[in-house]
């Protein structure tokens, strides 16, 4: 069994949305398996269906000058930021599959989340960094230290229709953790975001080696290869992945 990987370098938001949905939509079809986008975005706030508006604490047209997207989207959860040096993650799921942890026809949305937090959180130990779930708030965070109380690495928030999940995690690996001060973060007030350059001992942590991390520890947690498909049109091309040789992409184990 396999998952498909599509790394796509940095991607406007709306173009991300356009292409979760194609490719949601052919997962749905049967015409490609699962598949994990990985991506980065432009500077963009995204409000999930809990959202306030509230937690957005620049004025309009101050975004605006500052060049930040506003969009409204159906994941789960509050306010969160995307940007530069932030590694997104679109896994493209049916959780009807043969995925570890279903005990009925499909596996439920909060046990994905939980694999998806297991995947980071091994993904923060290969860089040296300790890190955590925290119950009732979902996502990743590090361990305490001291008088420093843990903090958020990596939002998730997804979005399941028919059975097919869309939307996924923001790791911050180099990101300006400064934009995080456009926002009251998940519309948690008490905790404060860090990313994997501000924890991780050297060698300092890399967009394109936390991409190679992640997508290896999604394997590991899903118990599947990944194959790396080197274009979008060439995983639509692609058959089922029982199918797919290894000559067509790389493969991770």
């Amino acid at each position: 069994m396999l998952i498909h990987l599509l790394q796509l370098g940095r991607v406007p938001y709306a173009e991300g949305l356009r292409l979760q949905a194609e490719i949601a939509a052919a997962r749905r079809d049967g015409v490609i398996g699962d598949t994990l986008i990985l991506l980065e975005h432009p500077p963009v706030l995204t409000l999930g269906r809990n959202a306030s508006r509230a937690n957005i604490l620049l004025p309009p047209e101050e975004l605006a000058a500052r060049g930040v997207e506003v969009q409204e989207i159906n994941r789960g959860g509050d306010v969160t930021y995307h940007g530069p040096g932030q590694l997104v993650g679109y896994p493209i799921f049916d959780l009807r599959g043969d995925l570890p942890g279903k005990r009925g026809p499909h596996l439920g949305p909060v046990d994905f989340v939980r694999r998806i937090e297991e995947a980071l959180i091994l993904s923060c130990k290969d860089f040296g960094v300790a890190a955590q779930r925290i119950c009732k708030r979902t996502g990743v965070w590090t361990l305490p230290g001291g008088s420093v109380p843990e903090k958020k690495i990596a939002a998730i928030g997804i979005h399941v229709a028919q059975a097919i999940t869309t939307h996924g995690f923001a790791l911050n690996v180099t990101t300006d953790l400064r934009d995080f001060n456009w926002i009251i973060p998940c519309g948690i007030t008490d905790r404060a975001v860090t990313s994997l350059e501000m924890e991780a001992a050297e060698p300092a942590p890399t967009m394109a080696r936390a991409a190679e991390v992640v997508s290896a520890n999604f394997g590991r947690v899903f118990q599947r290869q990944m194959l790396a498909a080197a274009s979008l049109q060439e995983l639509l091309r692609g058959a089922s992945p029982s199918s797919r040789t290894a000559p067509q992409g790389q493969l991770y184990q």
